[in-house]
């Protein structure tokens, strides 16, 4: 299923770049009707095809995380039973260690992104959905993959729902904000309602500190 996912949002991504290429050139030889204004006309496409290509690079996360996510299931698949804590330190560093080398990244960033992915699958339905539609970008999922760390299944839920809600009512879409005001008003949301879960956060970030 998540492989026909990826496959088919690949495609529409080779459309919409393919779409994309030919806006551009276009817009670099406008040749509109008499009596327009051609820069403005010109200013007003290169304006639409950055939008685009905000959208694209959004959905290109998306798949990202789909790709990432399906690597790590069919790797601990194809793996044995583990038997101790650490054959499965040695499985997951095996899984960090090809993707860190396929995207040509630190260890520490695939295995943020492999965290990362799995929450997005498994927990957060309505943050991959706008990632993959384009309506938030990866910093806004990144923002909403830690703003719901330790909160329990509702809580996620509904975190996600005041910010990811279409009724305009809420006034407080996540892709209407840019990241950092986003990770603001969602961490003032969680601490209103779920102040323990922060709490919980803190000391459990202190316990994971070491050096290695």
């Amino acid at each position: 299923m998540e492989r026909m996912a990826a496959g088919e949002a690949a495609e529409a991504l080779k459309s919409s770049v393919a779409a994309l290429v030919v806006h551009v050139g276009r817009a670099t030889s406008y040749s509109g009707p008499i009596g327009a204004d051609p820069l403005r006309e010109q200013a007003d496409a290169f304006l639409d095809g950055l939008a685009a290509i905000a959208r694209t690079e959004a959905q290109l996360a998306a798949l990202k995380v789909l790709l990432a996510r399906g690597f790590e299931q069919a790797t601990h698949a194809m793996a044995p039973p583990v038997t101790s804590p650490q054959e499965h330190t040695a499985q997951e560093m095996v899984v960090v260690a090809e993707v860190a080398c396929v995207l040509t990244v630190s260890e520490r960033a695939a295995s943020a992104l492999l965290a990362q992915s799995r929450e997005l699958t498994t927990t957060l339905p309505l943050t991959l959905a706008a990632l993959q539609d384009g309506s938030i970008s990866w910093q806004h999922a990144r923002v909403m993959v830690d703003e719901t760390t330790g909160l329990d299944p509702a809580g996620a839920s509904a975190l996600e729902g005041h910010f990811l809600n279409p009724d305009p009512a809420a006034m407080c879409a996540a892709g209407e904000l840019v990241p950092s005001r986003f990770r603001a008003k969602a961490r003032t949301w969680r601490e209103r309602h779920h102040p323990v879960s922060i709490e919980i956060r803190h000391t459990r970030s202190i316990l994971d500190r070491r050096v290695e």
